[in-house]
């Protein structure tokens, strides 16, 4: 997959929040979204 670039549309993928429950990107259309990715490794969690 290419990087994204800045100002681009993210592909559609979803993922499970902190409580388990599946949150998709399509939930938010139409909304302003800032995504922050890290690894669990990086995390006291």
């Amino acid at each position: 997959m290419a990087a994204l670039e800045p100002g681009g549309k993210a592909p559609a993928f979803s993922l499970m929040d902190q409580d388990g429950k599946k949150i998709k990107l399509s939930d938010y259309k139409g909304k302003k979204l800032l995504l922050y990715f890290y690894p669990k490794a990086n995390t006291s969690g």
